[in-house]
């Protein structure tokens, strides 16, 4: 006799199946159907060739639910019917019978108390499942009953998926003394590399890399601070906090990823910066480690590059479809140079990327140099800057000129070297891609200016100039609309006109409550015209620019955002946000 914790008096071990009709006589009894929904189950179990059970037979015909079947069985065989086994099982006993078992014979495991070990099953007179379930534990089981569809949904809340640790296993497995050498200097640097590859170690890294890709994370950031260590990720341009391990794994997890980028474990006192390729999914994700000394230990970024998402077509990026149509024309030019500003994370690589997918060509010989190469494009001749090495943008650049270019991506102008040869890059026939860190497209033209290039050259090659930034989308799983107070309205309306309604996100469990799923871009595109070119060429002021375009319809930032707001794609907040100073 098994005691168990929903029934004082025990579980009786000698479970035999009731008869064919008991369960029919039994819902019958509690009015759950009717006697002539009972025979027409016979009916259809006797034309089956008896291969289901009645109760399956009930429930296909909705004549009954589930729960309601599994319930009166558990009640003739005297066993507890549980719900919402989620909230009642210990994660940290899920595994301890294998999951294809688990699977296989809708079993979860529930608790294990002073060796007695509960488990869930939806067969709870099958006694050789439950002799099985002792053999493989070697503890001894008592049962509950639930059905099926609630035993599976448990199933995946704690093992997901295969390739996904389960935080609390990983915690469990950690011993303190197992990193008592972060409290001493490294003697023996092999100790703690034997450390750092440690299974919970090793899963806990990889745990973090594969959630935070899953996630479409941009960064990772593992901060240690007074006896507490945090791991936070930034997705959409927001951080937020994932977990916080133990504060005594800090040096073994800076370690592991030291060694996976090919750093010195043994330096703590210097900034370091390494790379680690890893595959995923049958895919490639590159991530760029950087580490920093603190006061609490070292800091380590790591930056996730997902060759999947670096390259989306032109047409998704976000443009109104007048302003896309008149960037292909600018994207389409012979000679000249094209840039995008903005500063770091507005998605100007993301950009580029796209315009160098429309402009490939297998008549075209494309080269870029970049830092770093974020995605692979096929067709096109991609080079990695190397500072150490004197490889930089300007000496790339040079040699790039000799190799019979018709169009040069330039991950961007960071010095007068660079933006002279990328001016005469294009002033010699060639097309020229770039960046520039500017708040807007008009100051593109003070910058270049400002490194040097003379106003009548920037006239003479500037062929168009895209500002962007990037505003999160308004989560659609909780999307809803909602009456704003009268200046957010008119805010919006003195940019485009009547807006019927507006939207926000409340909040869900989808988008972690903040109201936002992904991001989108807002655009201004500044294409020279004769007039702009003129007063380029006379070295204009910024504002006497700005003067210009405005005249001539010129659609900035925060107009575009607000047509977006219009569109419920996003908030008014998002675009001041982004868009200020």
């Amino acid at each position: 006799m098994h005691q168990t914790a929903f029934q004082p008096e025990g579980i009786p071990r000698d479970l035999t199946p009731a008869p064919r009709m008991r369960l029919g006589e039994a819902l019958v009894g509690k009015g759950l159907i009717t006697r002539e929904q009972l025979e027409d189950a016979l009916v259809h179990q006797t034309q089956k060739g008896h291969k289901k059970l009645l109760g399956e037979i009930l429930v296909e015909l909705s004549f009954v639910t589930e729960e309601q079947v599994m319930e009166m069985l558990a009640e003739s065989y005297g066993l507890p019917f549980v719900t919402e086994t989620a909230k009642i099982a210990d994660p940290k006993i899920v595994e301890l019978l294998p999951r294809d078992f688990l699977e296989e014979h809708h079993v979860l495991p529930l608790f294990l108390v002073r060796g007695m070990f509960t488990v869930a099953v939806a067969e709870p007179a099958n006694l050789f499942l439950v002799e099985e379930i002792e053999r493989l534990t070697g503890h001894e089981v008592q049962i509950v009953a639930a059905t099926k569809a609630e035993i599976s949904s448990s199933l995946q809340a704690y093992l997901p998926a295969a390739n996904v640790f389960v935080v609390d296993d990983i915690y469990e497995d950690i011993d303190d003394a197992d990193f008592s050498v972060i409290e001493k200097q490294v003697a023996d640097l092999a100790d703690l590399q034997e450390v750092a590859g440690r299974s919970p170690v090793v899963k806990l890294v990889n745990y973090l890399i594969y959630s935070a890709v899953q996630e479409s994370a941009s960064d990772i950031h593992i901060e240690p601070g007074n006896h507490r260590l945090r791991v936070r990720y930034r997705v959409d341009g927001k951080l937020y906090e994932k977990l916080s391990p133990p504060y005594q794994m800090h040096a073994a997890i800076t370690s592991r990823i030291k060694i996976m980028s090919n750093l010195d474990i043994s330096e703590r006192r210097l900034p370091q910066d390494g790379d680690i390729h890893a595959m995923m999914e049958g895919r490639q994700i590159d991530l760029r480690v950087s580490t920093i000394p603190g006061k609490y230990g070292e800091k380590v970024v790591i930056r996730i590059i997902d060759h999947r998402s670096s390259i989306v077509s032109l047409d998704k990026l976000g443009f109104s479809p007048q302003m896309l149509e008149a960037w292909k024309q600018v994207v389409a030019q012979p000679n000249g140079v094209v840039l995008v500003t903005g500063p770091t994370g507005s998605g100007k690589s993301t950009t580029l990327y796209s315009m160098l997918a429309l402009a490939n060509s297998d008549e075209l010989n494309i080269s870029t140099v970049e830092d770093p190469i974020e995605a692979t494009i096929a067709g096109i001749n991609q080079s990695q800057v190397n500072e150490r090495a004197g490889y930089t943008f300007s000496a790339a650049l040079r040699a790039l000129l000799r190799q019979d270019p018709d169009i040069l991506m330039v991950g961007e102008i960071r010095d007068a070297e660079t933006a002279y040869t990328v001016t005469q890059a294009a002033l010699t026939g060639h097309l020229a891609f770039s960046t520039l860190h500017t708040n807007d497209a008009p100051s593109a033209v003070t910058r270049l200016v400002n490194l040097g290039i003379e106003p009548y050259l920037v006239a003479a090659t500037l062929r168009g100039v895209l500002g962007q930034r990037l505003v999160r989308k308004i989560c659609p799983h909780c999307k809803k609309a909602y009456e704003p107070d009268a200046v957010i309205r008119e805010t919006v309306e003195n940019y485009c006109g009547p807006v019927e309604t507006l939207y926000q996100g409340e909040g869900c469990a989808r988008c972690r409550g903040t109201g936002f799923a992904g991001r989108i871009g807002i655009f201004e595109l500044m294409v020279p015209d004769e007039v702009l070119l003129a007063a380029i060429a006379r070295g204009a002021t910024l504002q006497e620019l700005r003067e210009i375009l405005t005249k001539n319809g010129f659609v900035t930032l925060q107009a575009d955002g607000m047509e977006k707001v219009r569109g419920g794609l996003t908030t008014v907040g998002e675009v001041f946000y982004v868009t200020s100073g």
